[in-house]
C-alpha cells in the first residue's frame, strides 16, 4: 500500500474523486504544510496557518499505478493556478504535493513532468517534505457523498468527478 498527500484546492473535490477509484481504501480530508499543530477547519481557512487543505489517499499499487493516481490528481485541478482554484483563493487552496521520502519526492517530480506536457502554462505546484498531516473534521471527510444536494457538490465537485471518469472510466468502482 501506499499513500499520498497531495492538495489541489478544496479538499472535498479530490477526495470524491479518489473514494470512487479502484485501489483507493482509504481518502482522509485534512490539513498539510503549515506551521499550526493540530489546525482546524476555521483556522486554515483564515490562510494564516501555512497549511492547505489536503488528502491523504491510500491506494492499492497492483490495482491502481502510481501514475495513475497521479496523472488524475493532475487532470482534476489546475496546477497551474497559484493560491487558487476557481472561486477559492488563498494559500489553504494551493497545488501542492508532500512526500515522505525520497521516493515519493522522485515520483512527484516524475509526475509533474508528465502533467506539464498537458498545460500551456508552467505548473506551480508547491512539493515539500510531509511534516506533519491533521485529519479534518469528521463534517468534512467523504463530504460529497454525505451532501449530494449541496451546491457546491453539483457546481464544482460532480464536474470533476465527471472528467475523471470521462478519463479513467477502467479505474473506477462500480456504482451501486
Amino acid at each position: 500500500m501506499t499513500t499520498y498527500t497531495l492538495a489541489g484546492g478544496c479538499f472535498w473535490c479530490l477526495d470524491a474523486v479518489f473514494r470512487k477509484l479502484q485501489g483507493v481504501s482509504e481518502s482522509v480530508c485534512g490539513y498539510a504544510g503549515g506551521t499550526e499543530a493540530d489546525a482546524t477547519y476555521y483556522q486554515v481557512a483564515s490562510g494564516k496557518t501555512g497549511h492547505a487543505e489536503a488528502v491523504q489517499v491510500t491506494f492499492d499499487e497492483t490495482i491502481i499505478s502510481k501514475e495513475t493516481i497521479l496523472d488524475i490528481f493532475f487532470l482534476i485541478h489546475d496546477p497551474t493556478s497559484l493560491n487558487q482554484q476557481g472561486a477559492d483563493k488563498g494559500p489553504q487552496y494551493r497545488s501542492a504535493m508532500f512526500y515522505q521520502n525520497e521516493d515519493q519526492k522522485a515520483e512527484f517530480e516524475d509526475a509533474v513532468r508528465r502533467a506539464q506536457e498537458n498545460w500551456d502554462k508552467a505548473i506551480v505546484t508547491e512539493r515539500s517534505k510531509l511534516e506533519a498531516f491533521y485529519a479534518a473534521e469528521p463534517e468534512h471527510q467523504d463530504y460529497f457523498s454525505k451532501n449530494p444536494t449541496s451546491g457546491y457538490c453539483y457546481v464544482v465537485i460532480e464536474p470533476k468527478v465527471v472528467k475523471a471518469r470521462k478519463h479513467y472510466s477502467n479505474y473506477f468502482k462500480e456504482e451501486a
